[in-house]
């Protein structure tokens, strides 16, 4: 149980640190992240703010899963985050998600085979953590 814990902290940390880096303002891979709409619009502009706010959330998220407190309240944080990652993997049936129906952008492939994937991947580890 412990490992599966210090692997999602790992993944979640990851993903912090990669937010981080487009909150301070590098640019690198910032174009595979935002969905596009049909007519090659950005559907969000990134800023650092919201950067820097994903990258805070996954910073909680990750030690919240390494601090030892109460059992119970454990698993349900872990279900939790299993329900919201799995519901980013399902998608919002438009820009992202297995259920999104624009594709062909950078954005769109990235979702399809490492974003929406990596979100089932934590999710049934969040699910696998309870149980273990």
């Amino acid at each position: 149980n412990e490992m599966l814990l210090w692997l999602i902290a790992c993944i979640l940390g990851l993903i912090a640190v990669l937010h981080f880096f487009w909150g301070f303002g590098m640019s690198w891979g910032i174009e595979a992240s935002i969905p596009w709409t049909r007519n090659g619009d950005t559907f969000s502009k990134p800023n650092s703010a919201a950067s820097l706010a994903v990258a805070f959330s996954m910073m909680i998220a990750a030690a919240g899963v390494l601090m030892p407190y109460d059992p119970w309240l454990k698993a349900q944080s872990l279900r939790f985050m299993a329900l919201i990652l799995g519901l980013r993997a399902l998608g919002d049936f438009r820009y992202s998600g297995f259920s999104k129906r624009i594709v062909g952008s950078r954005f769109a492939y990235w979702d399809t085979y490492a974003y929406s994937p990596a979100c089932v991947v934590v999710a049934g580890l969040a699910l696998l953590a309870t149980i273990a």
